[in-house]
């Protein structure tokens, strides 16, 4: 079996500049602080986030916003870091703000090989300019291509040595579905355990998508 734990330094080393990564997470909440920590300290740059939001200034992806690490950031909302509105006014930073049920969708698309899907969310706003819009059964509908990752950085609760995952509870948000969307996928677990210690009913996202796996005390 091939071993896919590998210390939170070495897996930093995997994100590269002007990479696209999807960074798991719902306001900091299941999000991997250390690998975060371990790319503000690497400070790679010119990096494109997809991620729910930019977390907060000291929690979440929002460290490495305030570190200057991101040309382009694609998220849901980003109300609760002041320093994203700050590099989206001065042009330092290009925002495209998502609403969440689509940018679940774009993911969701991206893991599944499919070419997008049409949407009624966002007629009549600034998230229709510029992209195809049609009229099915006397309804218009925006046309949504799928988001894919070079990486993905995940959170689990628990994950087994295979990558098999647990999420406790709302830390489940976006991870199962970025884990499938992304060329390499690093989930950071608070606990690493045996193969066979999860039951299979238990598991939320299967470890088929998982690359590497990083324990909390790695």
């Amino acid at each position: 079996m091939i071993n896919k734990i590998i210390s939170v330094k070495e897996a930093a080393e995997k994100v590269q500049d002007g990479m696209t990564i999807m960074v798991g997470g719902f306001l900091a909440n299941g999000t991997p602080e250390s690998l975060i920590d371990a790319l503000v300290e690497r400070n790679v740059k010119n990096l494109t986030l997809i991620c729910n939001d930019t977390g907060f200034p000291d929690r979440g992806v929002g460290k490495m916003v305030v570190n200057k690490q991101f040309k382009k950031m694609i998220a849901s909302h980003v109300g609760t870091n002041p320093e994203t509105a700050n590099q989206m006014n001065s042009g330092e930073t290009e925002v495209i703000l998502t609403p969440q049920g689509t940018l679940a969708e774009k993911v969701r698309c991206g893991g599944n090989g499919l070419g997008g899907f049409y949407t009624p969310t966002g007629i009549g706003t600034e998230a229709e300019i510029g992209k195809e819009k049609k009229v099915i059964n006397g309804k218009e509908y925006i046309f949504e291509t799928p988001l894919r990752a070079d990486v993905a950085i995940l959170k689990a609760s628990v994950a087994d040595k295979k990558g098999n995952m647990v999420f406790n509870k709302t830390m489940k948000n976006f991870n199962p579905i970025m884990a499938t969307a992304a060329d390499l996928v690093i989930v950071e677990a608070d606990k690493i355990v045996e193969i066979g210690e999860i039951d299979p009913d238990d598991v939320m996202c299967s470890g088929i998508f998982v690359d590497y796996i990083v324990g909390g005390d790695k």
